[in-house]
């Protein structure tokens, strides 16, 4: 059998944002997908706003994350049939919330987005789908906002300008989050950076710059 984490204990604060760091294939995406609920351990409990997410159904870790989680991905995860606007929509009407257009249409001002929010994915630079799926995240008020290498697809210049928004409204919102990344510096702006090697977290430091 193959062991992907081994024997990994972590709890996180409410408002807290922590990064995990690792070569690929250390478990860092295993272990943000578990945590989200997206995955089930083979053993261990998990507990997600304040729910043990390993003894539920995939209905009820689906529905816990529709009303407590927020995902940005590498890779955008955005519908192509879908418009700026109805993609940030799209959490908040299968929440069954009222008003979604409203509040989408809020979210995209936020991220800068409002005069592209009838565009296609295909018509969005990557930047700007970035903030697309920032806005979709944060557009439901999820109590943990979860992110896998989000500047992973775009330039640095663009990322920089993506990872400030994402910070910005993490600390707006005191949306507790965990990141996933490769990149030291990017880690050093949260609170806790967790290293991760074999399926192990291997040793913990203080963020906040504090990496070098």
């Amino acid at each position: 059998m193959l062991t992907i984490l081994d024997n990994v204990s972590l709890e996180v604060g409410h408002g807290e944002s922590i990064a995990i760091v690792g070569a690929s294939g250390a478990g860092k995406s295993t272990l943000l997908g578990l945590l989200a609920g997206l995955d089930v351990p083979s053993q261990g409990e998990i507990w997600l706003a304040e729910h043990e997410i390993t003894s539920m159904n995939e209905d009820g870790r689906a529905a816990l994350r529709a009303n407590n989680v927020g995902f940005v991905f590498q890779s955008f995860h955005l519908i192509s049939s879908l418009t700026a606007l109805e993609n940030v929509m799209l959490p908040l009407e299968l929440a069954g919330a009222e008003h979604a257009a409203d509040a989408a249409l809020e979210a995209l001002r936020t991220v800068g987005l409002e005069p592209r929010k009838g565009h296609y994915p295909h018509q969005l630079s990557g930047g700007e789908k970035q903030r697309v799926a920032i806005a979709r995240a944060f557009v439901v008020k999820p109590e943990v906002l979860f992110a896998d290498e989000p500047t992973g697809n775009l330039d640095k210049r663009t990322g920089d300008t993506v990872i400030d928004l994402l910070f910005r409204m993490n600390e707006d919102t005191r949306t507790t989050l965990v990141l996933v990344t490769h990149d030291i510096s990017l880690a050093a702006r949260c609170d806790r950076v967790l290293y991760m090697e074999a399926g192990r977290i291997d040793r913990e430091s203080a963020g906040r710059d504090a990496v070098h």
